[in-house]
Parts: structure tokens; C-alpha cells; sequence
């Protein structure tokens, strides 16, 4: 009788271990699971350089499947992701930031933010994201607030957004960045200029 109790517990124990490390790793749960994660770490930007290839395990797949991300090949496409701005505090809609940066190694670029569940938030602005197209070839800054300042002419909309994180997405890019990321790529810098009564 024993015996089938500790044989029982094992079962139990192992099915529980197992399925919490499967939908943790494919960010399922915790519900405050982020999307930034991978094997490349460019000064606080991740990705995952297996996303969209061959290489991808099951649960690299079914978190790129979670995320919507198209997980187009590395050659076409990659995505870093960010969830705290540049003194390590989490991105929250409460706050304003100055997003700035400059040319990067790829033929077109976005950041795109999204809220806490992955999704874009469900506000009317319009202005979810900027891209080279809008940013220009040279040095670009933007703000990310819920409401646009006045004379900001790049603005990403936060409202709505209650934590959220971005996604840098470099489409056709360079050689280089794919073998030495950290070296090829100055990614966009996040700094917290002000935040509402009640969220430092």
C-alpha cells in the first residue's frame, strides 16, 4: 500500500513539474509572463534567433504561436523584445518615455508596443508604433505616453496599455547582425521622463 501511495505521489509530482514547466515556458503562466526572452541579450532587448527555423523546440514554437509573432526566417526577419525601460523598471502605461535611436542594420525597421496579454491595446490613436519609414535615416526620438505632448511629432500611444513591453522588428537584415548581434546592432534606448501620482 505504500508502496502504490509513494508511486501515486511520483506520478502526480511529475505530471504537475512537468505541465508547469511546459506552459511557463511557452509563456502561458505565470499570467505575468513576458514575451522577452531568448538566447540574445542586446542591452536589455532579447530574442530568440531559433524563432522561425528548423532549430525552434516545442516550446519556442508554441511561444512564438502565443505572441503572434509571423516567425518569418532569421535572414527576413528578427524580433527583439523589451519589458523595463533603461533603469530596469517595468514599462507601465502610467508613465512616459523617451524611445530614441538611429539607423539600424536592417533595409526596414518597427517598434510596436503591446499590453500585458501580448495584444495591442484597445485605444483609437492610431499610433501604436514607428517605423523607418516615419523615423527617418538619421538620429529619431520618440515619446511613449497615453496622451501625445504637444510638438511631439513621433509618439507611440501607451493608453490603455497598463504594463506593457515593445518589440524592435528588423526586416531583411544585415549579415552581421545575425552572427555578432551585440556588436551590429545599438538598439533604441528607453528612458522614464515622468511618471502619474502613484506610478513610480
Amino acid at each position: 500500500m505504500k508502496r502504490a501511495g509513494a508511486y501515486l505521489l511520483a506520478v502526480v509530482a511529475g505530471l504537475a513539474l512537468g505541465l508547469g514547466s511546459a506552459l511557463w515556458l511557452a509563456g502561458l503562466w505565470p499570467s505575468a509572463s513576458r514575451m522577452a526572452f531568448g538566447n540574445v541579450d542586446v542591452a536589455g532587448w532579447r530574442s530568440d534567433f531559433t524563432a522561425g527555423s528548423d532549430a525552434a523546440d516545442p516550446y519556442t514554437r508554441a511561444r512564438i504561436a502565443r505572441h503572434g509573432l509571423l516567425a518569418l526566417a532569421k535572414t527576413e526577419a528578427v524580433y527583439f523584445t523589451r519589458a523595463t525601460d533603461d533603469a530596469g523598471a517595468p514599462l507601465r502605461e502610467a508613465c512616459r518615455y523617451r524611445l530614441s535611436g538611429g539607423p539600424m542594420p536592417a533595409g526596414w525597421w518597427s517598434v510596436t508596443l503591446y499590453d500585458g496579454q501580448s495584444m495591442l491595446p484597445a485605444n483609437t490613436d492610431g499610433a501604436l508604433r514607428i517605423d523607418a519609414t516615419r523615423a527617418g535615416t538619421g538620429a529619431w526620438s520618440a515619446v511613449i505616453a497615453p496622451r501625445q505632448p504637444e510638438g511631439e511629432r513621433l509618439w507611440i500611444s501607451s493608453r490603455g496599455a497598463g504594463s506593457f513591453d515593445l518589440t524592435l522588428r528588423l526586416y531583411m537584415p544585415d549579415a552581421a547582425l545575425l552572427t555578432e548581434p551585440n556588436a551590429a546592432l545599438t538598439p533604441p534606448r528607453i528612458e522614464r521622463l515622468s511618471c502619474e501620482e502613484g506610478g513610480a
